[in-house]
């Protein structure tokens, strides 16, 4: 592999000289006051990019696009800034910079006009509807602090993320549509504002959405002798998006330091008690413009499309801002990959909107394999302007990479399939293929190389470095680049304790992975799902690949089951491709052959049982955790994040009829179809 005068120079640049790398990173960003410090790292745990600069983030996504003019004239003022796709409304509307931008003044004006200042909290919980992306952005043009809340998430979860926030407005819609049902807002938002303990919360904004029933508000009363006026009393204040708006003057942007927070979002605790991480204004322009042109290959004019949500990190960063940042026109999409109307949806959006970059999760593309494994629904549309498909959300296994290279794109042998790894604390990706930098060969199964900026190592549990191919807790070494979470929400010794304690110097991912000999990172799971046999630590992520690789699965997961005298077996559960039939004990053996084949004797599978459905979170992760609390027979709380709560249910009555085989504890000669029972040394 030759990559000495791409990829690596500037990688090494980005990792010895980090102020120079950034400072020029940093010329793609408008200032009101040019950085003249770009790191303060005299708090290495927690670096400060930018200290000394100021700016306006929705100026840099709006504001300078548009009065730079039209296409014609060098700008982006006509060019679609916005493309909402809603496959459960059947409609499109594009919305051009010029347009965007007067949207979101507007709405700025409103909440400047119910008393929203700089540094104010606002929680928006919101439908994949334009109104998301404008009172997001809205919020970032005077300065407020958004929180977005996953439209449709429990009264509890939206209660515990106000008392932490401390909001004083709430931005909502009358309702979210999904397959098959209706989710109506307003009463989980009364819920939760019964349910939380904070009284910051002054204004509710409810946008109306023509297939609700319209809610009638009343108009604000005035102060008398013996009450005080609507906006006086402590409980909420409920109004219109559209009345609020109606008359209002645009608000002017308002400049923030670089390092004020830009967002807070939340992501589920251990403890149960949400950690809210804040992204700064300054270093998450700076890294998502840069990722923008050098990961994902995209720049003014061209259209990138993040299949995610709003909701989460991925949304935030790449269906919203970054793309903004540079000119680029992006896609909101409200529906699912399959049954909208079917599992041609992604594809058509991609032929019709001329989708240069689309990015999705491995589970999207397992569920169009598993409803269309020939890809029949995608090759009725032209795919040859598709610069690359991006995967992330968890490890995309070597049998979906298979499957997306090879039938999928087939016609189209140029247009990489790639794995890049990141999470909701870093805010931009940890490991990619740099598309902008220099194209590298694909490795299925790797997230592919360290991106610019991020010092990454592989260590063992008393924090020494590994050697290539040996499994490892995956660190980056403090600092952080920019972009990435500068603390956690009023929390920082939560901060140090779940991230900097275990490592001293880095910054612990909770993922496990290895290095190869050329340096491309494999990613195998977050830590706590290595499965211990008999002394041998498997990752769960690497039986579930030999899995997957089955002509008749469609996607699987694999747990420890608690044996006594191995410590623990693996476990899976598969679900099939539509229209393959084969009986169970059959895909046993066959499953078990591929596992030993593949892994080793040590890795036998204890049972594989077939399933209709995993259960997942919205975002498309596999809930683990609590596949492996059903199968000990553990009392299990609906998890706030899950996509189908049917799905558990299933799964659960499914274990409850016919439970795993029971655990091995009793005679086993020493070694047995070599398979070593006894631990390793």
């Amino acid at each position: 592999m030759d990559t000495e005068h791409e990829y690596r120079p500037v990688y090494q640049t980005s990792l010895v000289d980090p102020a120079d790398f950034w400072s020029a990173a940093a010329q793609g960003i408008e200032w009101d006051v040019e950085p003249q410090q770009i790191v303060d790292a005299a708090d290495k745990r927690s670096a400060r990019w930018f200290p000394d600069a100021r700016l306006n983030t929705c100026v840099n996504a709006l504001d300078r696009h548009v009065r730079a003019g039209t296409v014609d004239q060098g700008g982006h003022a006509d060019q679609p800034a916005l493309i909402y796709v809603s496959a459960m409304t059947d409609t499109t509307t594009i919305y051009t910079y010029a347009e965007l931008l007067d949207a979101v003044a507007e709405f700025a004006g409103a909440m400047r006009d119910l008393g929203v200042v700089a540094g104010d909290r606002v929680v928006i919980y919101l439908p994949m509807i334009p109104e998301a992306v404008i009172a997001m952005l809205a919020c970032a043009r005077i300065g407020a602090v958004h929180s977005v809340v996953f439209g449709g998430f429990a009264a509890p979860e939206l209660a515990a993320r106000i008392d932490d926030a401390e909001p004083v407005l709430i931005v909502t819609a009358s309702g979210g549509l999904e397959p098959n049902r209706r989710i109506d807002y307003p009463p989980i938002v009364m819920a939760a504002l019964d349910l939380a303990e904070t009284a910051s919360v002054r204004t509710v904004i409810v946008k109306q959405r023509p297939e609700f029933t319209t809610i009638e508000f009343p108009a604000a009363l005035p102060a008398t002798d013996v009450l005080p006026s609507s906006e006086q009393t402590v409980a909420a204040r409920w109004v219109d998006w559209q009345a609020c708006v109606d008359g209002v003057t645009p608000a002017d942007p308002v400049s923030v330091a670089a390092t004020d927070p830009l967002y807070i979002l939340y992501t589920s605790g251990t403890t149960g008690k949400p950690k809210g991480v804040v992204r700064d204004n300054g270093g998450h322009a700076v890294a998502l413009a840069w990722s923008m042109r050098n990961i994902y290959d995209v720049g003014p004019g061209q259209v990138f499309w993040a299949a995610s949500d709003v909701g989460w990190v991925v949304g935030h960063s790449y269906i919203v801002y970054a793309p903004l940042l540079v000119g680029a026109t992006t896609v909101l999409y409200e529906g699912k990959p399959v049954g909208t109307p079917d599992a041609g949806a992604f594809w058509r959006i991609v032929d019709e909107h001329d989708v240069r970059v689309l990015f999705t999760a491995p589970t999207a593309l397992r569920a169009i394999r598993r409803a269309d494994p020939e890809a029949t629904a995608a090759h009725r549309h032209d795919l040859s302007r598709l610069r690359a498909l991006f995967c992330a959300g968890e490890r995309l296994d070597p049998a979906t990479f298979d499957w997306a290279t090879n039938t999928l794109l087939a016609e189209h042998p140029g247009t990489p399939v790639v794995d890049h790894w990141w999470q909701t604390e870093t805010g931009w990706p940890i490991c990619a293929d740099p598309l902008g930098v220099q194209e590298l060969p694909v490795k299925p199964g790797s997230a592919s190389v360290p991106v610019p900026g991020y010092r990454l190592r592989v260590l063992d549990a008393n924090g020494n470095a590994v050697p290539a191919g040996t499994e490892g807790n995956i660190v980056i070494g403090l600092p952080l680049p920019p972009g990435c979470l500068t603390g956690l929400w009023r929390d920082r010794d939560r901060f140090v304790r779940s991230y900097l304690s275990a490592f001293p110097g880095h910054y612990l991912t909770g993922d496990s992975g290895y290095f190869d000999e050329d340096g491309y990172l494999y990613v195998l799971g977050r830590s706590d799902d290595v499965i211990n046999i008999a002394g041998h630590r498997l990752s769960a992520g690497s039986i579930e690949a030999a899995i997957a690789g089955h002509e008749a699965v469609a996607e699987c997961a694999v747990i420890g089951m608690p044996d006594e005298l191995k410590g623990s077996l693996p476990l899976a559960y598969v679900v099939l491709k539509q229209g393959a039939e084969i009986d169970q004990q059959q895909l046993r053996a066959e499953l078990d052959d591929r596992v030993r084949a593949q892994i080793g004797a040590i890795a036998t599978l204890h049972d594989s049982i077939i399933v209709t459905g995993l259960p997942k979170t919205r975002s498309g992760k596999i809930l683990r955790k609590t596949i492996r609390q059903l199968t000990a027979g553990e009392h299990v709380e609906t998890p706030a994040t899950i996509e189908d709560p049917n799905v558990l249910t299933a799964l659960a009555d499914r274990i409850l009829a016919n439970p795993p085989l029971g655990t091995i504890t009793t005679a086993a000669t020493p070694e047995q179809d070599g398979d070593p029972v006894f631990p390793a040394p």
